[in-house]
């Protein structure tokens, strides 16, 4: 049986889904036809049903919960790996002067609507409603071009921005722990429920296995992973892996469940997101 499968270049999902799309584990009957795009892309594609599994922020999985169901294995759930607010031209004082003020023509880059970035954003900021939507790569560049004011940045380019000259504002990872002490939900793993139970529990399986192999054979899909992660330093690449892939890529578990639980809850109380009758999980 084939499965279409999508997920992003970037090196923590390609050092999840390494094992699994090259056989490296025996995947039970099931192959897998991939896509690579950026996670706004796959959650528009989402939004439209047009995936059997796909990688996907849980913002966006608040729309799509019913025909969608949340895998246990695959996401990426953490502590000290939230998108960052960063700019060119203004400090963490200025700005907060500015919000003071009342003013709200800011023009923030944000890396999608439905990202779990701008969710964390509008809770944190809600009076910065000027935003343009861009791909998550491009952002530093149209803040040191004067395009916007501020960016909203994730995946690798945490760990690129200073280089550039640009200044952090707020750690909206660390917004989050202290507001809920739970680990933040970033993106998850979602399988369309019309399947057969058992392939989905045969998927989840799957991709546990694949976790797990990847965590016991760090280097055996380097070659993957840095063809897709572009010219990223292998240093990075890495750093990139060990933040974003942890235990509750394996498993969500009681605490993993908790925090995008609560990351639901705070959303509908805010209306940010509409009400979910369905069971999240699988």
């Amino acid at each position: 049986m084939k499965l279409t499968l999508g997920f992003s270049p970037c090196p923590n999902d390609t050092f999840i889904f390494d094992a699994l799309i090259h056989h490296k584990i025996d995947t039970e009957g099931l192959e897998f036809e991939v896509t690579y795009d950026d996670v706004e892309t796959l959650n528009q594609k989402a939004l439209k049903g047009q995936l059997d599994i796909t990688k996907l922020s849980f913002h966006a999985f608040a729309y799509v919960a019913n025909q969608y169901a949340l895998l246990d294995a695959g996401s990426a759930l953490g502590f000290g790996v939230g998108p960052l607010l960063i700019s060119h031209k203004h400090t963490p004082e200025a700005l907060d002067e500015l919000l003071k003020s009342g003013t709200s023509e800011l023009k923030v880059g944000i890396p999608g609507k439905y990202t779990t970035a701008n969710f964390l954003l509008g809770i944190a900021f809600p009076q910065l409603k000027h935003k343009q939507e861009m791909v998550f790569s491009e952002i530093e560049s149209a803040l040191l071009e004067d395009q916007i004011d501020l960016g909203l940045i994730i995946h690798e380019n945490r760990f690129t921005y200073q280089d550039k000259g640009l200044t952090k504002i707020v750690d909206l990872g660390d917004y989050w722990e202290k507001l809920t002490g739970c680990a933040i939900p970033l993106g998850g793993i979602v399988i369309n429920r019309n399947l057969d139970r058992e392939i989905q529990l045969k998927v989840n399986r799957l991709i546990r296995q694949s976790v797990e192999f990847a965590f016991a054979h760090p280097k055996s899909g380097i070659d993957f992973i840095r063809e897709h992660a572009q010219a990223m330093d292998e240093a990075v690449m890495y750093k990139h892996i060990e933040l974003y892939v942890n235990k509750y890529s394996i498993n969500l578990g009681e605490e993993g469940r908790k925090a995008v639980d609560t990351l639901f809850t705070l959303a509908q109380e805010r209306n940010i997101i509409p009400a979910i009758k369905e069971n999240l999980y699988l």
